[in-house]
């Protein structure tokens, strides 16, 4: 079981370097809560978790700037600049719909959904794969509300605590999502499988139609993000 783990903690790569070319951090997460993501060690690029020069998924130097997801060198959760460090938006603001607005907002409760599950996780079970992948969702987040402060909408997530949501179905999603994923690792997985396709049918509803340019950047870069952790829980 140990050995399974450290494989699937070796592919963490794939899922936490997606979203390189975005580089202004913005605000925190709100409330750490109990269960909050373990802080990284550094920002800094250098050697992850695990041993071994490990071949990627495809060809070319993938997403971030570091040897990621590509035939590059995957020493563990990676050499990288790329998506760990913090993001941003870089494409122009655009317009939003009423209901895009909405859409928006409503992500903001979907990337704190995740963080704070897999936050939850990483305290009872495989901390390295669920605590790596929260700090993902923390960026996540970060990003999604770089777009409201833009936009003007209000954050639905601002000063909620850890496990807590104002829309009462994302809270039902939530408690249910923990209760079925705290049996076991593998429960907490497949919780995580659920989460990311989820979250991936979301964001390409969203896209459609979609006419802001950094909107259209965000949700891109969290799609591409979700398909990845998919493919990490899936394995």
């Amino acid at each position: 079981m140990k050995g399974i783990s450290l494989r699937a903690t070796g592919v963490v790569a794939a899922g936490v370097l997606g979203l390189g070319a975005l580089a202004a951090a913005a605000p925190a997460l709100a409330g750490a809560g109990p269960f909050a993501a373990p802080a990284p060690a550094s920002s800094a690029p250098g050697p992850g978790w695990g041993a071994g020069m490990g071949m990627g998924y495809g060809r070319g130097m993938g997403y971030g700037t570091g040897m990621g997801y590509g035939t590059g060198m995957g020493n563990g959760y990676g050499m990288s600049n790329g998506f760990c460090p913090g993001l941003g938006v870089t494409a122009q603001q655009g317009t939003l719909t009423t209901a895009q607005r909405a859409t928006l907002a409503s992500m903001a409760q979907e990337e704190k959904l995740a963080h704070d599950l897999y936050a939850a996780f990483a305290a009872r079970s495989d901390a390295g794969l669920f605590g790596h992948i929260a700090m993902s969702e923390n960026h996540h987040l970060s990003a999604v509300r770089t777009l409201l402060q833009r936009y003007g909408v209000t954050d639905p997530t601002a000063g909620q605590a850890a496990g807590r949501f104002t829309d009462p179905a994302v809270q039902a999603t939530y408690d249910r999502l923990l209760a079925q994923g705290s049996a076991s690792p593998a429960a907490a997985r497949t919780a995580g499988q659920q989460v990311e396709r989820d979250d991936i049918a979301k964001l390409k509803d969203a896209l459609t139609g979609l006419t802001a340019p950094d909107v259209e950047q965000v949700y891109t870069a969290l799609l591409a993000a979700s398909e990845r952790h998919l493919d990490v829980f899936s394995r």
